[in-house]
């Protein structure tokens, strides 16, 4: 589904991406693991147009994405929910579901928030209600919400466990893992390793601007490099 090929990108004259290689297959979680700094989030930022690419290829579904503009990329099916959530605030909760739908003008569209409510319910709950006052957790559930609201056939998630408490991590974790069930793909940047990696089928370790290992997520999990620097074990 996504092939990315000698991707580079730089900041000004800094170089931050140097050349990365990764594949994404329909129906896959892949997870991309590493510290903070690493170039995770400029790596998605790529992906989604939002980050000019400096060399190399972004190919979704047989398509080269080298001159197509970020929100043409949506139309194709590629959705992101972006680091540190950037939901409307003043918004209502349903309102920013909506917006993830500013594709669609069919009756589908209410069907996609019904879907949002049931895999959300306090979503549903607090429907009404400006976005701004949800807790962390449940921003990062709207986040997620309205990105599946554009209906994508691949699914960029950027650090959604980022700030939760232990038990909303978990239950973002089992949100992420049930994608699979809707035929969404899901490609997935996190710093919570050892969590990605339990819900991802194949994985990436990205340090400083490269992908320095790459295998399946059991085989990440057991190696002893990988628990000892990202797992804590």
């Amino acid at each position: 589904m996504l092939t990315v090929e000698g991707l580079r990108s730089r900041y000004g004259r800094i170089e931050v991406l140097h050349g990365l290689d990764l594949e994404v297959s329909s129906g896959e979680i892949v997870t991309v693991v590493g510290a903070n700094g690493a170039g995770k989030t400029t790596l998605l930022k790529c992906l989604s147009g939002t980050q000019p690419v400096s060399d190399g290829t972004i190919v979704f579904r047989g398509e080269s994405f080298a001159s197509v503009p970020a929100h043409k990329r949506l139309k194709r099916g590629l959705a992101q929910s972006p680091e540190g959530r950037q939901i409307f605030t003043n918004l209502t909760v349903e309102e920013n579901l909506r917006l993830g739908a500013f594709l669609f003008t069919d009756e589908r569209v209410d069907r996609d928030m019904a879907d949002a409510f049931a895999m959300f319910p306090i979503l549903k709950e607090k429907r009404n209600l400006a976005a701004g006052g949800l807790s962390g957790g449940q921003q990062q559930m709207l986040a997620i919400a309205r990105a599946l609201m554009g209906r994508p056939h691949c699914l960029l998630l950027d650090e959604p466990s980022m700030g939760l408490a232990p038990l909303l991590v978990a239950q973002i974790f089992d949100v992420v893992k049930s994608l699979k069930e809707r035929d969404v793909t899901v490609l997935l940047v996190e710093q919570n390793a050892y969590g990605a990696l339990k819900i991802a089928d194949r994985g990436y370790v990205m340090e400083t601007g490269r992908i320095t290992m790459t295998g399946a997520a059991p085989d990440l999990i057991a190696d002893p490099r990988i628990r000892e620097a990202y797992l804590g074990l």
